[in-house]
């Protein structure tokens, strides 16, 4: 499976911005959206459903969205990465 790239932006009073679960269950709609509308099997958004589904549920998620919380208002970028290592997924928080 590719991995899955999240990038949360810090929501101010002159910025929108978007939290890791936000991002996260935008990505898993437009994946149950292509799925739905095509006729063939698609492979790619199936794998990166069940990742993001996975990753919604996990009590791990909680604690990354409050990390990358925590780092965007200090104004740092960081980049959730979702893989899948050895069959169990991955979650990485990478500061840029």
């Amino acid at each position: 499976m590719e991995p899955i790239e999240l990038e949360p932006k810090y929501s101010g009073r002159d910025i929108s911005g978007k939290c890791i679960k936000c991002l996260a269950e935008e990505k898993l709609n437009t994946c149950l959206r292509k799925l739905l509308s095509s006729d063939e099997e698609n492979i790619v958004s199936q794998q990166q459903y069940e990742a993001l589904t996975v990753f919604l549920h996990s009590p791990e998620s909680e604690k990354l969205r409050i990390e990358a919380e925590n780092l965007l208002s200090e104004g740092k970028h960081v980049i959730l990465r979702i893989s899948y290592e050895n069959d169990k997924p991955k979650y990485e928080l990478k500061i840029k």
